[in-house]
């Protein structure tokens, strides 16, 4: 593997998986079958949701927007770490890099968002009824949608600004299989430390206070639902409400787990690290048009009349 020359700042060296260089190519096989099932998963639930005008309600349009986010978050990275596992090009070039690295975490910020505006959706459809199409209309789920976006744009615009500000020490090599914020700020040969703050106090705040909220939907959600009469209509809600926690676990730990490794985790083995960094922006994903999607009855309908013509 050869390094970028040092009087050249243009460009960084993406190891991959450290310490497991030579499994690298089979490693690329199952992580290139879950970004094809994130792929087509994703854009058959877009597709769904746009031809059957019965599904163009809130809680639709919200899983179109998780699913659009998902796209981007795969593609922003995947096609890269295939290169690299595959083909060693691991070479990539500084605006790219930032590209890369604005995308991975304004679009978690963003699908963070969209999660806790579907909690919030569910809250309402199970607990407030009566209220809930007065309350979720079609401009107010724009509305939230904008709001999560500029809520994740507004955030990671300072760390780019930060990173691009920066020099970097010789041999600039990222030990990492994208450009994650804190492994690129480890080359940096001035001081590191307001980006380190405000990176970890950002990524604090936001899953802290989002977690939190959606936590709360859900209690209330089950709370309700323990009082319901019907024990299907119990099983049902509980059923749906476990599958949704499910998933929002899947998202939120690797992320964190990542996260704060990245910074205090000097005991775990770089390979399980950065594999769990991976698998981050690749399950959550593949899972969510299961989940959220195949397991809702209207979006099931459509699926199989489809396949059936």
């Amino acid at each position: 593997m050869s390094f970028p020359n040092c009087s050249s700042p243009s460009s960084f060296i993406l190891t991959g998986i450290p310490g497991l260089e030579d499994a690298q190519f089979w490693i690329a096989f199952p992580f290139c079958t879950m970004y094809f099932m994130a792929v087509l998963g994703n854009i058959t639930l877009l597709l769904l949701i746009r031809r059957d005008p019965s599904l163009h309600l809130p809680m639709f349009y919200l899983l179109s927007m998780l699913a659009a986010i998902d796209l981007m978050l795969t593609t922003s990275t995947m096609p890269k770490l295939l290169s690299i596992f595959w083909f060693q090009s691991h070479e990539i070039n500084f605006e790219g890099c930032v590209a890369q690295m604005f995308f991975v975490h304004s679009f978690s910020i963003v699908e963070s968002g969209v999660l806790l505006t579907m909690a919030f959706d569910r809250y309402l459809a199970i607990c407030k009824p009566l209220h809930y199409s007065a309350i979720l209309t079609g401009p107010t789920i724009a509305k939230l949608g904008l709001a999560a976006v500029v809520r994740g744009t507004a955030i990671v615009t300072p760390v780019m600004c930060m990173v691009t500000s920066l020099s970097y020490c010789c041999p600039r090599v990222i030990h990492h299989s994208y450009c994650e914020h804190m492994s690129v700020v480890k080359l940096a040969c001035g001081d590191t430390q307001p980006s380190s703050i405000y990176g970890i106090t950002a990524a604090t705040v936001v899953v802290g206070s989002d977690s939190i909220l959606i936590a709360a939907s859900y209690m209330l959600i089950l709370k309700e639902t323990i009082g319901l009469s019907s024990r299907e209509a119990s099983l049902k809600s509980f059923g749906t409400c476990g599958s949704h926690i499910g998933v929002i676990l899947l998202f939120y730990t690797p992320g964190l787990f990542s996260f704060y490794t990245q910074r205090w985790g000097q005991k775990i083995p770089a390979h399980l690290h950065i594999l769990m960094a991976d698998l981050y922006l690749l399950v959550p994903p593949m899972l969510n048009p299961l989940i959220y999607g195949m397991r809702t009855k209207q979006i099931r309908e459509q699926m199989l009349r489809l396949l059936w013509q």
